[in-house]
């Protein structure tokens, strides 16, 4: 840079003595201070920049420094990575052992805490009960304790109902075997004697006996009316269901042709006609005496005659 500077300056002087007095003018001498300002600015530049390169060049020693470090540090770590490999199957299985052993004690963990809830509640149900610790508490008894005269009661009345409940087995034995009861079983009991007993029983026969004759009669009765009704109208009328009455007529030509009428109304005050297949071969009587003269009667007994009159033309 000195050599640059002095280059210049020699330039400079040349023009300078080349130059006349009547030419040298100020306008040169400012061109001149600018060119050294120049060269001064070169100058501080180029010190900056070998500073930065010295700062560089050391930033470099260092960074191979720390590369070399680095790299042994790697190495380091590979080696320590193979002596670990090595014995990672131990370690390993001492993991697996522990992770059981965390887990029981975890399961241990949970049954106290359980236990302990019930014995919790435990305690508060037998507080709530009256219960108390004697080692701690005590307590005064009344002279006159409610609580004791119920407890004398009900051992009372438990002991005199296992008196009677013995003399009533005894009485059954008794009844059972057929034999007079004993008195004292009778006036326990306050039962009736043995001759009231026998007396008794022949009222229940008699009245079972005269129950049963009221059956066989009544049902006797019922075919007599049911013959009576069969021969004075001319149809056999059968409960099927329950408000349900099939008629069937005694000059129908199969068995099947049957009437079927269903109760309605309160006590069955009116008859309605279900449909059929031998309802629906007579739509002609139908419409005539059930929809327009509504009269059953008039329907069955046109029935009838058309019937009688079918197989007395056969």
């Amino acid at each position: 840079m000195n050599m640059e500077r002095d280059g210049m300056r020699a330039i400079l002087g040349s023009y300078d003595s080349e130059l006349t007095a009547a030419e040298y003018s100020p306008q040169l001498t400012r061109r001149m201070r600018e060119a050294e300002d120049m060269v001064q600015k070169v100058h501080a530049h180029n010190s900056e920049m070998e500073a930065q390169l010295s700062q560089a060049l050391e930033e470099l020693g260092g960074q191979k420094q720390r590369a070399d470090m680095l790299e042994m540090e790697v190495k380091m770590l590979q080696s320590q990575t193979s002596a670990a490999e090595q014995s990672f199957p131990l370690s390993r299985e001492e993991a697996s052992s522990l992770r059981l052993k965390i887990e029981e004690l975890e399961g241990e963990r949970s049954r106290l805490e359980e236990d302990k809830k019930m014995l919790e509640m435990q305690l508060e149900r037998f507080t709530l009960q009256g219960g108390y610790d004697q080692s701690r508490t005590k307590v005064l008894h009344m002279s006159m304790n409610p609580a004791s005269a119920a407890k004398q009661r009900l051992r009372e009345d438990q002991a005199r109902l296992q008196e009677e409940c013995e003399q009533l087995r005894e009485l059954v034995r008794a009844l059972e075997r057929g034999g007079p009861v004993p008195a004292d079983l009778e006036a326990a009991a306050s039962l009736p004697s043995s001759k009231e007993l026998t007396e008794l029983r022949k009222q229940v026969e008699s009245a079972e006996l005269k129950n049963q004759r009221l059956k066989e009669v009544f049902q006797t009765k019922i075919q007599e009316f049911r013959k009576v009704c069969y021969a004075l109208t001319g149809y056999q009328i059968d409960i099927t269901t329950e408000n349900q009455y099939r008629l069937t007529s005694m000059y129908a030509e199969h068995k099947a042709d049957c009437l079927i009428f269903k109760a309605t109304g309160p006590s069955g005050a009116k008859m309605q006609l279900l449909e059929t297949a031998f309802s629906s071969s007579v739509q002609e009587l139908i419409e005539l005496h059930l929809l327009r003269q509504d009269s059953i009667p008039a329907f069955l007994s046109a029935l009838t005659l058309d019937l009688f009159s079918r197989q007395t033309v056969a």
